[in-house]
């Protein structure tokens, strides 16, 4: 099972705080962990799963090393492009706070399906609103359990 976290490379305490304790969870569940692969939200969902003994993938939009939790790092070279292959990559997807980027992440999960799951984000269509890392991640996880049963 892979489960994306997406939002800011400039997150807030609280952004970064949620997208730990989802990381941490994540890799409880046996998930991988994939994200865009910069700082903020991505970096802090990262250290939160490697803390938890998990594996992360970062899809980096250019040639840069990414952050330091990454297990697996995928340099595209294709800038803003490479949102659709984070959430592409991903069985679920769970947002956490965010700007325009992870609008567009969050538009390309529900255009293409997958589940989106939204902590302090953008509140539209689609998105299933989560008071939690802890519910957002447990409704992810049974989500693409129950898709992979299918």
């Amino acid at each position: 099972m892979q489960i994306a976290v997406i939002g800011p490379g400039q997150a807030t305490p609280g952004e970064c705080g949620a997208a730990y304790a989802a990381g941490r969870i994540i890799a409880g569940n046996g998930a991988v962990l994939v994200c865009g692969g910069l700082g903020g939200v991505m970096e802090a969902a990262c250290r939160g799963a490697r803390d938890a003994g998990g594996t992360t993938v970062g899809i980096l939009p250019g040639t840069e090393a990414g952050n330091p939790y990454l297990n697996i790092t995928i340099r595209t070279g294709l800038g803003h492009a490479r949102n659709v292959l984070v959430v592409l990559s991903a069985d679920v997807v769970i947002a956490v706070g965010g700007k325009y980027g992870t609008l567009s992440e969050i538009a390309t999960g529900l255009k293409v399906g997958r589940p989106v799951y939204g902590i302090r984000t953008w509140d539209i269509e689609g998105v299933i609103p989560c008071a939690t890392p802890e519910e957002a991640v447990n409704r992810a996880v049974h989500d693409a359990q129950t898709a992979r049963e299918v």
